[in-house]
């Protein structure tokens, strides 16, 4: 199984691992993609008003800017580890046993905007750039990453992907016909018995399934399998009939 997880807009300051380096991360043949958003990002950064502009930072925010014009010097952490906020913070990969952090390594792409799908453990710096950017002298980040990071998807010959990712990253790299796989909609039933799906909680309820999977380390290789296996440890999971997984948190 392979799942893909949105990144969070917000992000740990520092690391102590090499600089920036493309290639080493997962899914090698996105090389060029990354050294192309890259450059563009740490060129626009040479203009801090125009790259505040350009990433619609407020004046509190304009120190990303440095942030981004050292990207490729920068001091670089596990991914799963440079990303904070509330999906992040409930996965908590630091108090995970090694095991389960090498669970994670082998099962878990975050998707990245400057960098496309990285592994949970790859080494990246801190950056800052949204899904929705328009990055001057590079094509539309969707057009740019789409086609790219669903072939690069499919080389890995996943048996079945479980996406976790927010429409907006969903449409940098879409899984590939043929690739078994499910979006998953955190919902709630309300007293009226009516499905709702949440927002507040939605980010929560994905970190906190993770985590349990790198925890478990089941082997999942079909929608049927993991639904299984999720009324096994307590959590409910429906399949609808558009194929989409609803978890309800």
């Amino acid at each position: 199984m392979l799942i893909l997880l949105p990144p969070s807009e917000t992000k740990r300051p520092g690391g102590s691992g090499r600089p920036f380096d493309g290639e080493r991360l997962a899914l090698p043949s996105l090389t060029p993609q990354r050294t192309a958003v890259v450059d563009a990002l740490v060129a626009l950064s040479a203009d801090e008003d125009a790259a505040a502009r350009v990433l619609k930072l407020g004046p509190k925010q304009r120190g990303e800017v440095a942030v981004n014009a050292v990207l490729r010097d920068a001091p670089t952490m596990p991914a799963v580890h440079r990303y904070t906020g509330v999906l992040f913070d409930a996965l908590d990969a630091a108090s995970l046993p090694s095991t389960a952090r090498r669970w994670l390594g082998a099962h878990v792409l975050i998707h990245s905007a400057p960098f496309g799908p990285v592994g949970a453990l790859d080494p990246i710096p801190a950056y800052r750039l949204g899904a929705g950017t328009s990055l001057p002298g590079v094509p539309p980040l969707r057009r740019l990453w789409a086609e790219a990071a669903s072939a690069a998807i499919a080389d890995e010959q996943p048996r079945f992907v479980l996406d976790l990712r927010s429409e907006a990253y969903v449409a940098l790299g879409p899984v590939p016909d043929g690739i078994p796989t499910r979006y998953v909609r955190v919902v709630s039933e309300g007293p009226d018995g009516a499905v709702r799906a949440l927002n507040h909680f939605n980010k929560h309820a994905k970190g906190a399934l993770v985590r349990r999977l790198a925890e478990e380390r089941p082997r999942i290789a079909s929608a049927a399998a993991f639904v299984r296996w999720a009324d096994a440890v307590g959590l409910r999971v429906c399949e609808t009939r558009a194929g989409e997984l609803e978890l309800f948190a």
